[in-house]
């Protein structure tokens, strides 16, 4: 498995847009986890694969929108940081006890904020 610093580096040098990059990231990550949920029923070390991607991508979010260097609105960085923090939270939660709803919503926000940065929220 690549780290996702890794693949954002490898896309980053496709997409020169830094919000195309983050919403293909989004998505590959929410694929894999799709992925990973559905490919079987008990303890399943292809979704903890996946969820550690997830979690090392919103990490680099995270880092990004508390640097105060970082160019985005005060209210927008808080957001996204409120954001990366329940992602975080619910990882670890879904790492302990793997249920698909769980996972769900972890699809279900990388889809969202990846539609809000190609301009289709």
């Amino acid at each position: 498995m690549h780290s996702a610093t890794q693949a954002y580096d490898r896309v980053a040098k496709q997409i020169a847009n830094p919000r195309d990059l983050e919403a293909t990231l989004l998505l590959q990550a929410a694929s894999r986890l799709q992925a990973a949920s559905a490919a079987a029923k008990n303890r399943k070390p292809g979704l903890d694969d996946a969820l550690l991607f997830n979690r090392k991508l919103w990490s680099i979010f995270l880092t990004s929108v508390t640097n105060t260097d970082n160019p985005l609105p005060a209210a927008i960085r808080q957001n996204v940081a409120n954001l990366g923090l329940f992602v975080m939270n619910q990882t670890m939660t879904t790492l302990g006890d793997p249920r698909p709803e769980q996972v769900g919503s972890l699809i279900a926000i990388n889809r969202e904020v990846a539609a809000g940065l190609m301009g289709r929220a």
